[in-house]
């Protein structure tokens, strides 16, 4: 559910409104009032009408009785990452990657103790994990989430795992705060992180971050292996070098692309008189 604020212009009929699209997910396309009433913890005539104004709105559809998610939703989404500029930068070059390295490769942000996956290529594998775009896993579980954790100063970083995950995951308990502490460390040091099965078994991937035009990391790119398949040390030799190689070129041309002036004029409407 989405975070109660206490501050006096909290609008809760749009924290409301933002706890029912969250209630729909790959388990859960399809779901009753009911369904809907219980997983936002809403009274079933505040769901009925949240529902209905979404509807309205175009971003739910309604028949017999079930209610599902439009393509519109993909906007509020969609919006900040093209605002971002990123995925039109980073998509061929994720695909060069792939096709490189014969392995899927996605792009990460965090969110909260969550990282958020906002750009991926994939290849047909049997993965244990379905991924896609607006996944979320924890952060502390994965190369991309470690590498975005490890750019942050300590007063962030407290505050980024405080924050409950809305992955659906059960608690990670592999290491303790101390223990991560020093992994992050080791990562913000070297510039990549490693997953090794900490995420489900037979997943194994590393991790680089995409920097903006200021240096600061604002993403994370990886390449993902199953773990029967590619060992910890094929995957450092082979596909590290390439995935650092194409985090950093579209570091550069993210860089560029923000730099870039840039301006628009609104059309005019109005037509000079003709005499």
């Amino acid at each position: 559910m989405a975070g109660r604020g206490t501050g006096p212009d909290f609008v809760e009929a749009l924290a409301r409104g933002l706890d029912v699209l969250a209630c729909f997910d790959a388990e859960r396309p399809v779901m009753s009032l009911s369904d809907v009433a219980a997983a936002a913890d809403l009274a079933r005539p505040t769901a009925r009408r949240l529902l209905l104004t979404l509807e309205e709105l175009g971003f739910v559809r309604s028949s017999g009785g079930e209610f599902r998610l439009t393509p519109k939703v993909l906007t509020l989404g969609m919006a900040y990452v093209g605002s971002l500029g990123l995925w039109d930068i980073a998509r061929p070059h994720l695909e060069s990657l792939v096709a490189r390295s014969g392995e899927s490769s996605s792009m990460a942000q965090l969110d909260g103790s969550d990282i958020v996956y906002v750009a991926r290529v994939a290849v047909p594998k049997l993965i244990a994990l379905r991924v896609e775009i607006g996944t979320r896993f924890p952060a502390v579980q994965t190369s991309q989430g470690k590498v975005l954790l490890a750019a942050l100063s300590a007063a962030e970083l407290d505050a980024a795992l405080a924050e409950p995950s809305r992955s659906g995951l059960p608690p990670y308990i592999g290491r303790s705060r101390e223990q991560l502490g020093t992994e992050l460390t080791e990562v913000r040091a070297r510039g990549w992180a490693l997953a090794d099965e900490e995420l489900a078994p037979g997943v194994r991937s590393v991790a680089v971050p995409v920097r903006d035009a200021t240096g600061a990391v604002r993403a994370a790119m990886n390449v993902t292996v199953h773990a029967a398949e590619t060992s910890v040390e094929t995957l450092l030799a082979d596909h590290l070098p390439l995935l650092l190689r194409t985090a950093g070129d579209v570091s550069a041309e993210w860089a560029l692309w923000q730099s870039r002036p840039y301006t628009e004029v609104a059309r005019r409407t109005d037509r000079p008189a003709t005499a």
